[in-house]
């Protein structure tokens, strides 16, 4: 849910991005070199980078990747913008990239999960298991239209009315705790970090996945999108790229606890730091849903695609409807 801001913050993204890159792309002779801005710190979204990275399988396909971290909300432009090749996010958080006259030069290459992960989270028994349970609760809200748009169709779908629902911002980086300390009682979470961490916590609570109350709410989150210059030019990289994380995400699938410590110890934010057993649970947990019953990893089915993008046009959702088969494509995948 998060949105691209202003000029600013899109120049500071590029310096730190050409930066990070100037740091850490030694240029190693023979191998082309590769960026990843991730959309966030690292976590298991991203395992099978980080372990085609410690396994040298990037190598082997005659690369030098380096990964980066954007500043908020600066990966899509930053890729758009040609500083980067690769970038994540999620296809609801880019549908206006490609809502506008001059749509942004990024295309969806792999999804990273298969659904969907993400849904409510609330304490136990206090009946907002479903959605018509949140009426008379307060809801933590980011406040996009997407999201309240999502949140009123699961409320009024389950019989509920979500004017009765009291938003407040959604400040919370700690989810467990806030419920446990009642600053809010709802949050909308992604499973495989705030999910476990809340289990990890030892809090009980109650969840629905949004994925379960619309079919169509099962969008691809999140998602690697690549330079569209660079996949025209370079479509040999773009693919050896994508096979190389392809092998890494099915070494994390079968050796979970390896793949873990090889993202923990190749994180240089030190951003998991004193996390490592929260970490080792979300990648158990996550390692059932980069393919999920999928035959190839990285997989974007179009029917799924495009009936999100539609309940967004329907909606009115968008600055411009965007036009079926937008924004993706399968062809970089390894086959």
């Amino acid at each position: 849910m998060r949105h691209f801001k202003s000029m600013g913050a899109l120049l500071l993204a590029v310096l730190l991005v050409l930066t990070a890159c100037g740091q850490k792309t030694g240029g190693k002779e023979g191998l082309t070199d590769v960026t990843l801005c991730l959309d966030w710190t690292p976590n298991t979204n991203y395992t099978g980078v980080y372990v085609a990275l410690a396994q040298g399988w990037f190598e082997e396909e005659g690369l030098n990747v380096s990964i980066v971290q954007p500043p908020e909300d600066g990966a899509v432009a930053i890729c758009a913008a040609g500083q980067v090749e690769f970038a994540g996010t999620a296809q609801d958080s880019i549908a206006s990239a490609f809502a506008r006259e001059d749509p942004l030069a990024v295309t969806a290459v792999a999804a990273l999960l298969q659904h969907n992960t993400s849904g409510i989270i609330s304490r136990a028994g206090e009946g907002m298991d479903r959605p018509a349970g949140l009426e008379g609760h307060t809801y933590s809200t980011w406040n996009t239209p997407t999201e309240l748009a999502m949140m009123e169709q699961a409320v009024t779908a389950d019989g509920g009315d979500f004017s009765q629902v009291k938003l407040i911002p959604n400040n919370i980086t700690d989810e467990a705790g806030a419920l446990r300390e009642h600053q809010t009682d709802a949050i909308w979470i992604f499973y495989a970090w705030g999910g476990i961490a809340a289990k990890e916590s030892g809090l009980d609570f109650d969840y629905f996945d949004f994925k379960d109350v619309n079919p169509v709410f099962d969008y691809y989150t999140p998602i690697l999108v690549a330079n569209n210059d660079f996949l025209d030019k370079q479509p040999e990289t773009a693919k050896a790229f994508l096979s190389a994380a392809a092998r890494g995400y099915e070494y994390a699938i079968e050796h979970p606890e390896q793949s873990a410590q090889m993202l923990i110890d190749g994180d240089e934010t030190g951003s998991l730091a004193g996390s490592e057993e929260m970490v080792k649970a979300s990648q158990e947990w996550i390692g059932g849903q980069y393919k999920a019953g999928e035959e190839r990893w990285g997989y974007i089915d179009p029917e799924r695609w495009n009936a999100f993008y539609q309940w967004l046009n329907d909606n009115n959702l968008l600055e411009r409807p965007i036009p079926e088969n937008t924004g993706f494509s399968n062809d970089y995948l390894p086959q």
